[in-house]
């Protein structure tokens, strides 16, 4: 049975600098843990097609794919897949955003199959995915709010 993640979290922060941050892919391996290294290779309009490697894991294999993403600014939605598949017959990602009192609302859905040979199977991946979410949301979560926290104490300066 295919994979299906639904993770959510809400930042004490602007929707707009969420927004800025979370979508400036050139920056995600300082906003991420995970990323090594991003390389945009296309952009046309508001899809981008880049390259994004990982650390390397525990068994030190270093995993890295092509995805296209296109976000959709006045809708505060972001769709991605993956263009080089790697372990997975698909992934596809959605991501949305609400202003909610108190911040921002960032919601992520991730459907997705592993392929037969895989290294770890639809269940497997879905545990890792939730696990790993959760852990990068956070991880979001306090660096935009330091983000927000330092240009509000700028503003004030």
């Amino acid at each position: 049975m295919p994979g299906h993640t639904e993770n959510d979290i809400t930042i004490a922060a602007p929707l707009d600098l969420v927004w800025d941050l979370t979508n400036d892919i050139e920056n995600w391996p300082q906003l991420f843990s995970e990323y090594a290294s991003v390389e945009v290779l296309s952009r046309e309009g508001d899809k981008t097609t880049f390259r994004l490697t990982m650390h390397p894991d525990d068994n030190g294999t270093v995993w890295s794919w092509v995805s296209e993403r296109v976000v959709d600014r006045q809708n505060r939605t972001v769709r991605a897949r993956r263009v080089e598949t790697g372990p997975f017959a698909h992934m596809d990602i959605h991501w949305k955003y609400a202003e909610i009192p108190g911040g921002t609302s960032m919601h992520w859905t991730q459907d997705f199959a592993m392929k037969p040979d895989a290294p770890v199977d639809d269940k497997g991946m879905t545990e890792l995915i939730n696990r790993n979410s959760r852990i990068q949301m956070e991880l979001i979560r306090d660096r935009i709010e330091q983000r927000d926290r330092e240009l509000r104490s700028t503003a004030v300066s």
